[in-house]
């Protein structure tokens, strides 16, 4: 009996650590099986199966960079990670640990931006779950404006293929997603800590970028 208890617990902590973790997810490898975010609404939602051994699909697949206008902001429920913030394409928001909230400064430029591309805006975007006094906007190097979220300057990830995904949580240790209010989600983190993916210019194939500090 003793036994079977000691495997009872074995088991669920297994199952407590691996709830962010699904079969085949590598927390460095950014092209390994990813935790994939689904509405907690959704009937019978699932997150995506792991990632098949095929090689890892290629940078064409990835959203583009440009200069589009984010002109929603939404608080949403997502299964595993729970309060997230998307635009209005459904691509989930991140804030950056070295950017500053007091005051709103953003500290990602240049390559950083183009694998971090900044949540533009011409005006005040349409806001759903997230309260309007914790809005506002940064006005960035090149003369854009960001829009920011309890201080915190707002952005998406290239290393997401599709909206819902979340494979910026952790990376570097430094970029995590945003949760309605403009604070850190923690609620589900990576076992390692994720490399970003290269700037879409030297993507290679999905291969594992160099060193970068963001």
């Amino acid at each position: 009996m003793a036994h079977m208890k000691r495997t009872a617990v074995v088991a669920s902590a297994l199952v407590a650590l691996t709830a962010c973790a699904p079969a085949g997810y590598e927390g460095a490898n950014p092209g390994g099986a990813e935790p994939v975010a689904v509405t907690a609404t959704e009937p019978g939602a699932t997150a995506d199966p792991p990632a098949s051994p095929s090689p890892a699909a290629p940078a064409a697949d990835a959203p583009p960079v440009d200069a589009d206008l984010t002109d929603e902001l939404n608080g949403r429920k997502v299964a595993r990670m729970g309060s997230v913030v998307t635009d209005q394409e459904g691509w989930i928001l991140y804030r950056f640990d070295k950017d500053t909230a007091d005051p709103p400064t953003s500290n990602c430029v240049d390559k950083c931006a183009q694998v971090w591309p900044p949540a533009l805006t011409d005006g005040s975007p349409q806001l759903n779950g997230v309260s309007d006094d914790r809005v506002g906007t940064v006005t960035r190097q090149d003369g854009t404006k960001q829009i920011t979220l309890g201080g915190w300057p707002l952005y998406r990830y290239v290393g997401d293929r599709k909206p819902g995904q979340w494979k910026g949580q952790g990376v570097g240790g430094t970029w995590f997603v945003v949760a309605p209010d403009g604070r850190k989600n923690l609620s589900c983190l990576p076992t390692g800590t994720p490399k970003p993916v290269a700037p879409p210019a030297a993507d290679q194939g999905g291969q594992d970028a160099p060193n970068y500090s963001y």
